[in-house]
């Protein structure tokens, strides 16, 4: 097993060290390290120019950490690929726990793991709504993102299948392509936390959007029209969408957003027809 470890960056000069360190810590170093610097600003390129010249180092303008992501994939010489966010860190064991546990399970092509949470330099204990898991998982994706890019080890040919990053989502691309993926197949997963991830600091897609559901519907609409899904996931996608957009067109009615609130409701009130007319089903989100 041969893999790339992809770990896209944008002015995290300060961070970047951090997980690069942890990925030549690991027990069974990766074949390479692709950074991609998306358009940093903060002399992120010296940094790897003097100190990790052993690395390989993509520079492109400004687009996106899924740009970013898959410029690495493009570029990435391993037959697997594992990501890292630079402001994340891989705790030693890591890959060789992913690689033993693959070994075990050879058609699985997406292995992710526990992990631990760090917010403003304390350890939290992530929410039930957070739990990972493994197996056949395409519900439990549906209320958020429930895998780690920087846990993800993903065997390159399941890119083939079912393409890369969404780039024309700003945030929530990740929850996209979980959801592709775990339609279709079932995932491995570590048990033991493998990861640690950092939070709290301005710099976090998640501080940059409001309403990050508005991109999770995007998404949900995406499963829907692919038209894979079977009745079951169909009707759990359509009752997440009408679930979503009623929690958008509240949170507008309450900012006197007319028209944003005119759309979720549209939203809302069209999925709920569908599940309506789906024989012998009773909308569980009206």
């Amino acid at each position: 097993m041969q893999i790339s470890v992809v770990i896209p960056t944008f002015n995290r000069k300060q961070r970047l060290p951090r997980a690069l360190e942890s990925v030549f810590n690991q027990t069974r170093p990766p074949l390479e390290v692709i950074i991609v610097d998306d358009g940093s600003t903060d002399d992120t390129h010296d940094l790897i120019r003097r100190h990790y010249g052993h690395c390989r180092y993509i520079g492109q303008e400004q687009a996106g950490v899924s740009a970013a992501r898959n410029r690495g994939i493009r570029a990435a010489r391993g037959d697997w690929i594992a990501f890292l966010d630079s402001d994340d860190e891989w705790l030693p064991g890591k890959l060789e726990s992913q690689q033993l546990l693959l070994k075990e399970s050879p058609n699985c092509r997406l292995c992710h793991t526990e992990e631990i949470w760090i917010r403003n330099g304390t350890r939290v204990n992530p929410m039930s709504k957070h739990a990972k898991s493994g197996g056949w998982i395409y519900q439990k994706c549906l209320p958020l993102c429930v895998i780690s890019p920087s846990s993800a080890l993903i065997r390159r040919d399941l890119f083939d299948d079912v393409g890369l990053f969404d780039e024309s989502l700003p945030a929530c691309e990740d929850y996209d392509l979980w959801l592709r993926i775990c339609a279709r197949e079932a995932v491995c997963f570590v048990p033991t936390p493998q990861i640690v991830k950092y939070g709290g600091h301005p710099d976090q897609l998640s501080r940059q959007h409001w309403g990050m559901d508005r991109f999770r519907i995007r998404a949900l609409e995406k499963m829907i029209a692919c038209g894979k899904l079977g009745i079951a996931d169909t009707i759990a996608t359509r009752e997440m969408i009408v679930t979503k957009a009623r929690i958008l067109a509240g949170g507008a009615a309450k900012r006197g957003n007319r028209s944003r609130e005119r759309h979720y409701r549209q939203v809302q009130h069209h999925h709920l027809e569908h599940l309506r007319k789906t024989q012998g089903h009773t909308p569980s989100t009206a």
